[in-house]
């Protein structure tokens, strides 16, 4: 649904999303394997938005991963609308500038503001929290004038749009044959406390929903558009966040797929206790789920206690990672070095983790403290909040800071060292490819795969099987591979190792954060790019 605010004045409205800090998880080293491809996944609060808002007024969308928003784009409009989260915060504000540089009204939402406004006194409008009544005032205000007010002006969302009631995002505004993977939303919240989450405070710990009906008519959209990417992500903050509800629109998933040749691959997040969920988990790889991202954290049973995370242990961790690879679900986690139970053997306790789970990807991470969190208000209570943008974290951890960031140096260059990473793909290749779903190859067999496959096969085969330097180790899971007949199997780990080795060995060179909630000092990333170019000459 659009907004029921009735609208007198004809407004063009300008949606510009930032461009992301390159991160492990974005892929971004190999979007030039897949040809075309230029960003990691449809920014959905913004689209929301941009379908929100009245029909009368006139709507243009720039994702700034993509292309940059030209000057005659601001030009063109009105309003200049912006959304993203903290690690954005740099591209936030320089967005604002360019607003007010040509005298447009800036207005900024989603999650960053909607956790620390204090962030952002140079905007004009403050949308804080989700669509409801604040977004309604916004619209009547400028429906009324689009002059720029002479201090800035908040709306807080006291009363949330259902997500029932949610308009279908504005896919057909953005070019999606340039995204890595689709995005698509089916609950809001989560019921959990981890005390380094901002989710329970931004979004609730009630899960709200959308209906299996409105999903579908979501998925319709995406598959109508040519060149849609192959997988959709689904960027619910816990996918089982109401594992009833869950258990009930999983059905219509699979449903949909077999209506439409299984045309898609499902990925998702969601706490590692979904292992108890059996009847969910078969009814997943039934929907062609393929992934599941689970926000581990750390195998250290003691230090879940600590960041109230102790729902992780509801099945003993190996046992719930066998249990999801049961089922075809590769599981990629998140992991977090700088808890302050951690110890001297923290480093190596993490590195036997990685082995002896042989999850391929994990996002390794120094702690951060995010507002809004229960982290946040403890460590400024205890003096431990540091905002020095020289070091790689804004908590005052309890361990030395430098022995921090040598541990997670250790501990990214082991996981991804080629052999370990290759070895842990031909693991994947026994415990969790072969319990996937056979589906229809008519779903496969279009024009659009057939290109994307030729692209991305020889580009692997050229950047990876032939010029890089670890072409041996790729040669060798991918031979594992093809002798059980996992042809999709080589293609992945030929297109997520690329990534994970290159920007691995830009991190150890000091190219990047260790925190990757917390954009890096200016000055530091272009000392080590320097440095980083010097070596590679």
């Amino acid at each position: 649904m659009r907004s029921s605010v009735p609208v007198s004045s004809s407004r063009r409205i300008l949606c510009v999303f930032p461009a992301y800090t390159p991160s492990f998880g974005t892929f971004s080293h190999a979007y030039p394997l897949m040809g075309g491809v230029k960003a990691f996944m449809p920014p959905q609060g913004l689209l929301v938005i941009a379908a929100y808002l009245p029909e009368a007024w006139e709507v243009r969308f720039i994702d700034e991963n993509i292309a940059r928003a030209a000057p005659e784009d601001f030009a063109w409009a009105d309003a200049v609308f912006v959304s993203g989260m903290h690690i954005q915060e740099g591209q936030i504000h320089e967005i604002g500038r360019r607003a007010h540089a040509v005298g447009k009204v800036a207005v900024l939402g989603g999650p960053s503001v909607s956790g620390a406004p204090e962030k952002y006194p140079d905007f004009d409008y403050l949308h804080v929290g989700e669509i409801g009544d604040a977004t309604d005032a916004l619209i009547r205000r400028l429906d009324e004038t689009v002059a720029v007010p002479d201090e800035p002006v908040r709306f807080e969302t006291t009363d949330r749009l259902g997500l029932s009631d949610f308009p279908a995002p504005a896919y057909e505004r953005v070019p999606l044959r340039r995204y890595l993977i689709g995005s698509l939303q089916f609950s809001s919240g989560c019921p959990y406390r981890c005390e380094f989450c901002d989710i329970p405070q931004l979004y609730g710990r009630q899960p709200r929903l959308k209906t299996p009906e409105q999903l579908c008519a979501e998925l319709d959209a995406i598959v109508a558009q040519p060149a849609h990417p192959a997988v959709v992500y689904f960027v619910d903050d816990n996918f089982i966040g109401n594992r009833k509800a869950t258990r009930e629109m999983l059905p219509h998933l699979v449903e949909w797929q077999k209506r439409n040749n299984y045309p898609l691959q499902f990925a998702c997040e969601a706490t590692l206790n979904m292992a108890k969920q059996p009847e969910i988990l078969e009814l997943m790889r039934q929907a062609n789920f393929m992934t599941v991202f689970v926000g581990i954290e750390t195998p250290e049973a003691d230090a879940l206690k600590g960041i109230d995370k102790t729902h992780n242990a509801a099945v003993p961790m190996y046992e719930a990672i066998e249990t999801l690879n049961s089922y075809g679900l590769e599981v990629t986690s998140g992991i977090i070095l700088g808890l302050d139970t951690d110890t001297d053997r923290s480093e190596q306790n993490l590195i036997d983790f990685i082995d002896k789970s042989a999850i391929p990807v994990l996002t390794i991470n120094l702690l951060q403290a995010l507002p809004k969190t229960p982290l946040w208000d403890r460590l400024e209570r205890e003096g431990r909040l540091v905002h020095d943008a020289s070091l790689e974290s804004n908590v005052l951890f309890k361990r030395p800071h430098d022995d921090v960031v040598k541990s997670w140096r250790q501990a990214i260059a082991h996981a991804y060292a080629p052999e370990q990473l290759f070895e842990r793909f031909k693991r994947q290749c026994d415990v969790t490819y072969p319990n996937r779903i056979t589906t229809p190859t008519a779903g496969k067999l279009t024009l659009t795969n057939l290109r994307r496959g030729l692209i991305l096969g020889f580009n692997i085969l050229t950047r990876v099987g032939l010029f890089s330097d670890y072409r041996r180790p790729f040669w060798r899971a991918a031979a594992y591979a093809l002798k059980r007949g996992q042809i999709e199997a080589v293609f992945n780990m030929g297109f997520v190792a690329h990534h994970l080795i290159r920007f691995t060995r830009e991190a150890l060179r000091g190219e990047h954060n260790a925190s990757f909630y917390a954009a890096q000092d200016k000055a530091k990333a272009e000392a080590a790019g320097r440095a980083g170019a010097r070596q590679a000459a």
